[in-house]
């Protein structure tokens, strides 16, 4: 697949710059891939389209306070740092930017321009600014002071209330970016599925590096992307499996949870009953991943998605057209952006079905 077949042309407009209020009050297209039907509704009417049984899958990853400002000790350049990934205690893999930096270089940290004593020093560089950072203390305890919201680059309002980049049942601290396709889903509205008979489970998915990177190179295949760490427990294992057992819908809810439940199917799969049973089971899964999918993927578990509309020559969009088929997703961007539809982290969503 060429990369070029990814891209698309969206007015800058609309480009959501701010969450809606309330969460569910966003749209929803609705995609039929068996009658190519597209439905337009809010998000809170997503119970339409599900029956007692299917079981929504959600990431309950939670967006850490990400982004650092310091200086470098001595010459006073200002540096930016984006957390990526903690590899241990004191050591994290993040973007570096700003002042010039290589190993052995020492950043200061400061809250509100005001210098505190913690301190960094650059123990390994790698391509397109990583680096790894040996921090002077236990970090996460610290964000809260010295971190901001990690809002992507193309979002240019300040967030009054951070938690708007959180999912509602968000839990698990790790994340450099929001698993967006969650962020339209209330307490009221899980109460109300719940009610109907839909299944709710958890996986966890630590979004990192790729979300940033658009795919640069001229094929999609020629693309490589980095692990990120998820988990999927027995109880969500077992509950998936029923799901299929009894004929339901695995509905992921976002391009994570479908690397995770993707990943647990080819990582954790139940060997024994691989040749007897039409669907996969699945077993828990706890490590990295770098599952990456487009389009020709077999998918082993995932049966609808929940998406939020993706940048162009990204591979979440690449995932999305391996789910619904290239053209028929060209197809309904094309009738998102007619339909003024909002795209990205605080616009609309997508129920693929």
């Amino acid at each position: 697949m060429k990369t070029a077949e990814l891209d698309y042309t969206l007015p800058e407009t609309l480009i959501a710059q701010e969450p809606i209020e309330p969460r569910d009050e966003s749209r929803l297209l609705v995609l039929n891939r068996t009658t190519n039907q597209i439905d337009h509704r809010r998000f809170r009417e997503i119970g339409d389209f599900l029956v007692a049984g299917d079981c929504l899958v959600v990431n309950e990853s939670r967006v850490i306070r990400a982004r650092m400002y310091g200086h470098k000790e001595p010459t006073g350049g200002q540096v930016e740092i984006l957390l990526l990934r903690q590899l241990e205690e004191e050591h994290w893999r993040c973007l570096v930017g700003g002042a010039r930096t290589r190993p052995g270089s020492l950043i200061r940290f400061h809250s509100d321009g005001t210098p505190v004593e913690l301190y960094a020093e650059v123990i390994e560089s790698g391509a397109q600014g990583q680096r790894v950072l040996r921090f002077s203390e236990p970090l996460l305890p610290l964000l809260d002071q010295l971190g901001e919201m990690p809002l992507p680059p193309y979002i240019h309002r300040h967030l009054e209330d951070p938690e708007r980049y959180q999912t509602v049942y968000a839990r698990a601290p790790g994340s450099a970016a929001a698993p967006t396709a969650g962020l339209h889903f209330t307490p009221d509205l899980l109460l109300d599925l719940r009610a109907a008979g839909i299944k709710l489970v958890s996986v966890t998915l630590h979004v990192g590096l790729d979300t940033f990177r658009p795919i640069t190179e001229a094929t999609v295949d020629e693309h490589v992307i980095h692990s990120e760490w998820c988990s999927l427990d027995t109880t969500t294992a077992e509950r998936i499996n029923h799901t299929k057992l009894m004929g339901r819908r695995v509905v992921a809810v976002g391009t994570t949870s479908v690397r995770v439940l993707e990943t647990a199917a080819r990582h954790g799969l139940l060997k024994s009953t691989e040749e007897t049973c039409p669907w996969r089971p699945i077993a828990p899964y706890e490590g990295f991943t770098d599952l990456y999918i487009t389009p020709g993927f077999d998918f082993r578990v995932v049966d609808s998605l929940v998406t939020n509309f993706h940048l162009p020559r990204s591979s979440l969009l690449a995932l999305v057209m391996a789910f619904a088929g290239k053209e028929r997703i060209r197809h309904a961007y094309q009738t998102a952006i007619a339909q003024q539809y909002r795209f990205y982290s605080f616009g609309d969503a997508m129920l693929i079905l």
